[in-house]
């Protein structure tokens, strides 16, 4: 199987947040559909051993926040590219505010949606979560940015190579050099796996 045909789904970009215990977190996801409009439905699928994940498990309910093509690759970044369990995501973060279920959304997205998650289902590496969606609001007329666009417009180009091999993750960027990626390997930002790696480009 090439890893590169799942590249060619349509995927809108998100942020999903979570709470418990009074604590914040949130993570870029490209998995959040609705499945269903009698009675209205959501699903996001997160990977297992993110701490948002582990979050909405133990509370049932997250809010999602639609990114759009003008949001920075920053935000990506900030929310997309660190863990939630090595630093507080939301510290110092002001493009934010709580909607009535007391989770964030963020004040430059498109759209958010507040959700009571129904049903889960382990996927093996990610758990689906099936919602019901409690509250939501417009916010803008910004157009949502697509994992196409992301990849096109808003995620920078990988560096050329040096005369040391170099290995770019196609999911988040990184770049990992050496002559070979090691089996087992997992990306440190986005944690997917060596069949994801490419050689770099000159």
């Amino acid at each position: 199987m090439e890893p590169k045909v799942y590249h060619k789904f349509v995927y809108g970009l998100f942020l999903l947040t979570a709470q418990q215990d009074g604590r914040d977190n949130g993570c870029i996801i490209n998995t959040a559909v609705q499945v269903a409009d009698d009675p209205p439905r959501i699903s996001v699928s997160v990977i297992k051993e993110n701490l948002t994940c582990q979050m909405i498990a133990a509370t049932g309910q997250f809010n999602l926040s639609s990114l759009t093509e003008a949001t920075p690759f920053s935000t990506f970044q900030h929310f997309g590219m660190q863990s939630g369990r090595n630093v507080d995501k939301f510290n110092g973060f002001s493009g934010v505010k709580r909607s009535a279920n007391g989770l964030t959304y963020l004040t430059d997205s498109n759209m958010y949606l507040s959700c009571r998650v129904v049903q889960s289902i382990d996927l093996g590496s990610h758990v689906l979560f099936i919602a019901e969606p409690t509250q939501g609001e417009v916010l803008s007329d910004a157009p949502s940015c697509s994992y196409g666009y992301y990849h096109a417009n808003i995620k920078p180009k990988p560096r050329p190579a040096t005369a040391k091999k170099s290995w770019v993750c196609t999911i988040c960027g990184y770049v990992y050099e050496g002559a070979e990626v090691p089996d087992g390997y997992l990306c440190p930002l986005c944690n997917h796996g060596k069949e994801y790696f490419v050689p770099m480009e000159d």
